[in-house]
């Protein structure tokens, strides 16, 4: 057994139900649910010894969080590029095509250990686990923890919107240089800004436009769903593109090209870019010479 986070609790809180008070102490477990099962499994301590979820907490009690280390964990044998590793975090280059986890075994997650180390460190996670989401079609920056601490501490920075993210993407039609979309997914609020890059002709669209995105929140789908509320579906977008327009076999056209956060142990500002994948420039490159072939 591991012990992954510990915490006392501190003198004149309110008395409150384990399951309860566990959610604000243990936020990298998604959910309530999560967390009464990992009472359940005797997962989470109390006084060092396994309760049920609805006993009280009181002042002074010691609530920990462990690895049972029961389950080995799979691993697929899939090549990723690591951009950065040490023994706190990675930041990995996620193919298009793949999801992050899930039940599957085809998942980035059952990749990780295949292609980074284990930390050494005392809460080090036997399985690597990725602190964000990025959709199945999506590629990019991906960004993974490998201690319970640095687990905890880049899912808080997530929660302040303090990380701060760029993508690429080509879209349809020739879209304006600069905006800002605020169209509520869900009945949250969702803001995107975006800056165009370049643009080119094209036979079959008329206008490629290459822009930058910067997500100021993290809803499901929400650069595809506010670029093709704007008119502007991103290339190779099978569910939000337009009937027709679909860029076949191709992929999305939407890539994450670089995080800034705060190191979780040093609290060193960091930056992480890539380039997009080849594959957009060749296309740009080919739609203008098609166009251009045709005017002539």
């Amino acid at each position: 057994m591991k012990i992954l986070h510990s915490h006392i609790v501190p003198p004149n809180t309110a008395q409150e139900r384990l399951s309860e008070y566990a959610r604000k102490i243990f936020p990298n477990i998604p959910s309530r649910k999560g967390i009464k099962k990992a009472i359940l499994r005797n997962e989470i301590l109390l006084n060092g010894k396994p309760v049920e979820t609805g006993r009280w907490v009181q002042p002074g009690d010691q609530i920990d969080w462990v690895d049972l280390e029961l389950r080995i964990p799979k691993i697929l044998p899939l090549n990723l590029d690591v951009i950065f590793e040490d023994e706190y975090l990675a930041v990995i280059n996620k193919p298009a095509g793949i999801i992050v986890s899930g039940n599957q075994f085809r998942t980035i997650e059952n990749a990780l250990l295949y292609n980074i180390s284990k930390s050494t460190e005392n809460d080090g996670l036997r399985k690597p686990r990725a602190v964000h989401r990025l959709d199945s079609s999506t590629s990019g920056l991906l960004l993974v923890a490998k201690t319970a601490y640095a687990h905890l501490k880049m899912s808080q920075q997530f929660e302040a919107k303090t990380i701060l993210k760029k993508y690429q993407a080509i879209v349809i039609g020739d879209i304006k240089k600069v905006g800002v979309l605020e169209k509520p997914i869900d009945g949250k609020d969702a803001i995107t800004y975006f800056e165009k890059i370049k643009v080119v002709p094209s036979l079959k669209n008329k206008w490629l436009s290459l822009i930058d995105l910067f997500p100021q929140t993290g809803r499901t789908h929400q650069l595809r769903i506010h670029l093709s509320s704007l008119g502007f579906p991103i290339l190779g977008d099978a569910l939000y593109g337009k009937e027709g327009m679909i860029l076949k076999h191709k992929g999305l056209f939407l890539c994450a090209v670089e995080l800034i956060f705060s190191h979780p142990k040093t609290n060193e500002k960091m930056k992480v870019e890539i380039n997009v994948p080849q594959k957009y420039e060749t296309l740009l490159r080919r739609e203008e010479r098609r166009w251009q072939k045709y005017q002539s």
